[in-house]
C-alpha cells in the first residue's frame, strides 16, 4: 500500500465538501433550508424520481419526504403524479426553488472557489480531469 491510499483521498475529499458546505451554510439558510436540504433540491433535475433521488443521495425515503415535505412548504418543489407511469410521483423545482437552488449554489461555488485560488490553472485542470475519471 502507498502513502497515498483510497482511504486518504477519500477522508481528504470528503473533508474537502463537508469544510466548504459548512462554511456556505449560512448563506443556504438565508434561502430557507438547510444546507442538506440543497441536496435534495440540487438532485431534482437530473433524478424526478423520489424513489430514485433517495437512492441517488443514500437517503432513507422517509428522511427524504420531510426535506421534500419542507421544501414544499416553502414553495420551491412540486409534486405531481408521472404522465409516464401513473403510480409514481415527478418532482420539480418551482421558479421560486430555483432561484433559491441557483444563490444556494452560488454560495457553495464562491466557498469551493476560495480553496481553489490554492491551486495553479494547471493544477485546476489536473484535478477536473481526474475527478472526472473517477466518477465518469
Amino acid at each position: 500500500m502507498t502513502d497515498v491510499d483510497g482511504g486518504r483521498i477519500f477522508r481528504l475529499s470528503l473533508k474537502l465538501s463537508t469544510e466548504t458546505l459548512n462554511e456556505a451554510a449560512p448563506e443556504i439558510e438565508g434561502q430557507g433550508f438547510e444546507p442538506k436540504a440543497f441536496f435534495v433540491l440540487d438532485g431534482i433535475e437530473a433524478q424526478p424520481s423520489p424513489a430514485e433521488l433517495a437512492r441517488q443521495l443514500s437517503m432513507p425515503k422517509p428522511t427524504l419526504t420531510a426535506y421534500l415535505k419542507n421544501l414544499e412548504a416553502r414553495g420551491y418543489v412540486k409534486r405531481s403524479i408521472d404522465t409516464r407511469d401513473l403510480r409514481r410521483h415527478r418532482l420539480e423545482l418551482t421558479p421560486a426553488g430555483a432561484e433559491a437552488l441557483a444563490q444556494a449554489r452560488g454560495a457553495l461555488l464562491r466557498r469551493y472557489g476560495e480553496r481553489l485560488v490554492r491551486l495553479s490553472d494547471a493544477e485546476k485542470t489536473t484535478l477536473a480531469a481526474l475527478l472526472e475519471k473517477l466518477t465518469g
